[in-house]
């Protein structure tokens, strides 16, 4: 089941103020665009709020909208809508980024904390030409994929597993034991380059 993404950060937990269940049923696929309210002052949001690009220098934090949910230390930035159950699939385009983070976390994570770094945040991670899973500040190498220009990630709420899909073969890499708690959020870091994330798909056949 997915959920809208709608809450007040600071005095509730995300459930208290959920608007409905999202129209994101398995059959038609997940659906989610990214929240700019949760996106660092160095993310610039496009195509949509489907894509992500990084900024050196980044937006002027006077020119942005005061809110609770923006991340203030680290380059990230939250999907608009959260999952509670089933399997669900999406994929990520990557545009001249060779620095960045994939994956899901909890919708209550800190915002001074960095997807990965917590244990409230699951990601695959992938920096200086190689791919690692990172959980609490701690990696482990993911081998048998290379530098990438799409892949795919598919999340099974029930059994608590994230994996990381080779869209080309159509086959899973690496899959991420998870812990989850609660509702969960696409999630995504960078800095450099553009992430282009595509929702709304079926999960393929044989995964």
């Amino acid at each position: 089941m997915a959920l809208p993404f709608a809450r007040s950060f600071c005095s509730c937990r995300w459930g208290a103020k959920r608007l409905g269940v999202a129209a994101a049923e398995a059959r038609r696929g997940f659906s989610f665009k990214l929240d700019e309210r949760t996106a660092h002052s160095s993310l610039a949001l496009f195509r949509g709020d489907t894509g992500v690009k990084y900024g050196i220098v980044g937006l002027e934090p006077t020119k942005l909208a005061l809110n609770v949910e923006r991340f203030r230390e680290w380059a990230v930035v939250l999907a608009d809508t959260a999952v509670t159950s089933g399997r669900h699939y999406w994929e990520v385009t990557v545009k001249r980024s060779h620095q960045f983070r994939i994956g899901v976390a909890d919708v209550d994570m800190s915002r001074d904390s960095c997807i990965g770094v917590d244990d409230r945040s699951w990601v695959f991670t992938y920096a200086q030409r190689k791919w690692h899973t990172m959980l609490a500040n701690e990696k482990a190498p993911v081998e048998g994929i290379g530098q990438p220009e799409k892949v795919g990630l598919l999340l099974e709420y029930e059994a608590q597993k994230l994996s990381l899909v080779d869209v080309s073969r159509v086959a899973v890499v690496h899959t991420l034991q998870t812990d989850f708690r609660g509702p969960v959020v696409p999630a995504f870091a960078l800095w450099d380059g553009e992430l282009l994330t595509q929702s709304g798909l079926e999960v393929p056949e044989g995964l």
